[in-house]
This record gives structure tokens, sequence and C-alpha cells, in this order.
């Protein structure tokens, strides 16, 4: 989870959401790549209208991946 300086809007602090280990910064941004998950909740689900957002650190994203029946699917890109 994300933490601003609410005067100056600089990002302060990055917390995993799983392990609650703080990610390290430079200059506001962190030194490591954080997988953000942000969805919105529709109809038909027990969360109508409700937004869900955490973040995660590499190491528990992929203790995540490797439970899931059906791993993500992955490709290459070029650019980031």
């Amino acid at each position: 989870m994300r933490t601003y300086d609410k005067k100056t809007k600089k990002l302060i602090r990055v917390v995993c959401n799983c392990c609650g280990r703080e990610l390290k910064l430079i200059d506001d941004a962190p030194v490591e790549d954080i997988c953000y998950v942000d969805s919105c909740w529709g109809y038909f689900s027990g969360k109508d209208m409700e937004r869900h957002r955490f973040e995660l650190c590499e190491s528990c994203y992929d203790k995540i991946v490797a439970t899931l029946a059906i791993p993500p699917e992955i490709s290459e890109i070029s650019e980031l």
C-alpha cells in the first residue's frame, strides 16, 4: 500500500500488503518492482460496487502465483 505526503503529494512509503515489508524508496520511487492490483467489483459478486487495491512485492507475488490452478499468461514486452 502506498502512502503519500498530504502537502507535497510525494510518495513516502510503499508496503507489501501480503508480508508487510516496507520497500526501499530512492527519490520517492521504489527501487524494486511491485505488483499493483486494482479491481472494481461489479454486480453479481459479494463485493458489488467496491474497489479493492493492494500491492505485492515480487516474492509474495511468486508465492501466490505458485498456488494458482491455472498460471497467469506471461509474455515478453519490449518497452516499459
